[in-house]
């Protein structure tokens, strides 16, 4: 995974709306294309780290970002170009492993939150997961690679996750507070850069905490 230019790169290694315009017989969710223009906006705007374009930290960023859009909107794992879809495992915290076809049906929040007081994954769909979030941070809940600590196979970075509360979360009232989770991952890849695993490791609890912590004005207003 060394510098190269972004033109030089295989797809699932460039910027994710290259990806998205190559949809050749892609499922999407919707029916159509996503439309990342709105909150790439604020991504642009509030990014911390601006990683040259063919370094080893710009071509990682472009590899998660572009799991992270087709687990979201490509319904069949086989069509998800970012990983090696036989082989790929993720886990959070050292949990149960999950297959693609599983980050397929239940969505990716319902498998890193899991069952608390603030959330439950039992109760929620994958489409209904991402309303969830969507309301909460209608700016977009942004992700950037901070630092790469180690190149393939393995490779591992930090990473921060942001955005702005201002709308409900569930029955709790928008804050207008930038909440923001750090965290650190490990990808196994293959010869050709493709996600086999993914270890993700971050305090989720702290995450459902800042949503919840100005109590739930909107269900004592039903009371």
């Amino acid at each position: 995974m060394s510098s190269k230019k972004t033109t030089e790169l295989p797809l699932w290694l460039q910027d994710r709306d290259i990806v998205i315009a190559h949809d050749e017989e892609v499922q999407w969710r919707e029916g159509k294309r996503p439309d990342y223009s709105y909150t790439n906006e604020f991504l642009h705007q509030e990014s911390k780290f601006q990683h040259p374009e063919g370094s080893l930290e710009a071509i990682a960023q472009n590899l998660v970002r572009n799991f992270e859009m087709e687990a979201s909107n490509k319904s069949n794992p086989q069509q998800w170009l970012s990983i090696v879809t036989d082989k790929f495992k993720m886990s959070t915290n050292g949990g149960q492993q999950y297959t693609a076809q599983d980050v397929a049906v239940e969505g990716t929040y319902n498998l890193f939150l899991g069952e608390s007081e603030q959330y439950s994954s039992e109760t929620e769909t994958f489409e209904s997961s991402f309303q969830v979030f969507h309301n909460a941070f209608p700016n977009g809940f942004l992700w950037e690679l901070t630092e790469v600590l180690s190149g393939p196979p393995n490779v591992t970075f930090k990473w921060r996750h942001w955005g702005t509360f201002n709308g409900s979360y569930k029955d709790y009232a928008p804050t207008g507070e930038t909440i923001e989770i750090v965290g650190i991952s490990i990808a196994r890849v293959s010869d050709d850069l493709k996600i086999e695993s993914l270890e993700h490791y971050f305090d989720n609890n702290v995450f459902l905490q800042k949503l919840t912590a100005g109590g739930c004005p909107f269900h004592s207003q039903k009371q």
